[in-house]
């Protein structure tokens, strides 16, 4: 049996399951050399915001036990320059767009979906609550139930586009969060962001990192991801995006059965820039194997 590998994302219909995660792909055109990024079911764009940002100062990534630190800082081209200069070449190769937002502010993330209205070649907004609130003492929009459904009501209001709101791991209870994000109108979740970490040289003392903390991903937050994926679809009813140390088929297929409806492939395309494509023939094969569609895996672990 021919695997069907279409998903549904609330109004938005992707032709597979496996998109990019937001800040290690590029601007999508950066793999071309690789791959035909538009055989995958969307790339999730590195994190836009109204004006251009440098980021962090280097050392900016360092790498651990199964896994990596980075604290590259969000640094973008600004939402101008990505629809002047990176959105026409995404659009003429037909590679699936998911603009993801960042910003300090519910007025700038409002700012952001208005601004992206009149563009074509979008076809879902995600949104980055893991930034800083500043009107809030610094504290991550993520963490607060009332904060995280404030930013996505107003990305609601301001976009005619889908909205998906990536969900933060510093939340003590994530699925709280999850709720108040679909009561807002979110019409799907992204679980988890990176995982803030440290690591600090022997030899030096130093931190490994300028801005000393940075966020780990890779393999070694595979399992917090599927459990905090697994309690949030289990709290909701639109679908959940998994993301967090996918670097094979198999590991996709976990995050299906645990309830998410697609995946994000992340560092695991510093390792080899083709993983992405890799991890998408690799579930069309199980499914034809297992004679079943992708769709039909999800939420089918015996848990």
């Amino acid at each position: 049996m021919a695997c069907d590998p279409r998903v549904t994302l609330g109004p938005l219909v992707l032709r597979n399951p496996v998109l990019t995660a937001s800040g290690t792909f590029g601007y999508g055109l950066e793999f071309e050399p690789y791959f035909d990024v538009a055989s995958l079911g969307g790339i999730c764009t590195k994190g836009l915001s109204l004006l251009p940002r440098v980021g962090n100062p280097p050392p900016r990534l360092c790498e651990t036990a199964s896994g990596m630190l980075n604290a590259i800082g969000l640094a973008n081209v600004g939402v101008d320059a990505f629809c002047a200069d990176k959105l026409p070449h995404l659009r003429a190769r037909g590679i699936t767009v998911i603009a993801n937002l960042f910003a300090t502010s519910v007025e700038d993330f409002a700012a952001l979906a208005r601004r992206l209205e009149s563009e074509e070649g979008i076809a879902a907004l995600e949104v980055n609550i893991s930034c800083p609130n500043v009107d809030k003492g610094g504290i991550a929009f993520g963490v607060d139930p009332v904060m995280a459904a404030t930013v996505t009501a107003a990305v609601k209001k301001a976009s005619r586009r889908p909205v998906w709101i990536k969900l933060s791991p510093e939340a003590g209870r994530i699925a709280e969060i999850a709720c108040a994000c679909e009561e807002a109108g979110a019409d799907a979740l992204c679980a988890i962001n990176t995982i803030r970490g440290l690591a600090v040289d022997p030899e030096t003392w130093e931190p490994r990192l300028a801005n000393r903390t940075g966020g780990l991903s890779g393999p070694a937050i595979k399992p917090i991801a599927l459990r905090m994926v697994w309690e949030v679809a289990r709290a909701v009813k639109i679908p959940v995006v998994g993301i967090g140390g996918i670097a094979s088929a198999d590991d996709a297929i976990e995050f299906l059965l645990v309830g998410a409806s697609a995946v994000q492939v992340g560092s695991a395309s510093f390792r080899d820039p083709c993983a992405p494509r890799e991890v998408l023939e690799g579930m069309l094969r199980y499914g034809e194997r297992r004679g079943m569609n992708l769709r039909d895996l999800v939420g089918k672990a015996r848990l």
